[in-house]
């Protein structure tokens, strides 16, 4: 997979909402899905898109929300919106956040050039910047694949 596809399927993502991110259950790939909308009046429907970050060797993630803020948001009642929406600090309730900033293809890095070389494979760093974290993954390919109702409530 070349950079500049990679670039072209993250484009797509661009300042629609994060939903959920994680390791799949098999903990080798890396997912993050993605709630895409459209102004209703293009008749596009809203969809589920999973972005697949398959032979996933390192994800890092790290909070973008400052100190200051967290310190206002220790509250429980800030984990739920009904409880956390009238109250100071951030509501982690509400459940997704934007795909903004944006996510980009990071220049090759010394662990992204081991892993290539360990398994003779490409590898590729990705940067994805939200509201709420910084999320780095390293691994080999990436996959899209639209979600049925089914599967986006597991």
């Amino acid at each position: 997979m070349d950079a500049g596809a990679l670039e072209r399927m993250l484009d797509e993502a661009f300042d629609h909402a994060i939903v959920r991110h994680g390791f799949t259950d098999y903990m080798r790939d890396y997912e993050v899905v993605v709630f895409m909308t459209a102004d209703p009046r293009t008749g596009i429907e809203p969809s589920y898109v999973r972005y697949l970050f398959r032979h996933c060797v390192e994800a890092r993630c790290e909070t973008a929300v400052p100190a200051e803020t967290w310190e206002r948001s220790l509250d429980d009642r800030l984990i739920d919106h009904e409880t956390g929406v009238d109250l100071e600090g951030f509501v982690w309730g509400v459940k997704w956040q934007p795909m903004y900033p944006g996510a980009k293809v990071l220049p090759a890095s010394d662990a992204s050039r081991r892993w290539s070389r360990a398994l003779g494979l490409d590898f590729h760093e990705v940067l994805i910047e939200t509201n709420t974290h910084r999320l780095t993954l390293i691994f080999s390919e990436l996959r899209t694949i639209e979600l049925t109702d089914d599967e986006r409530s597991l």
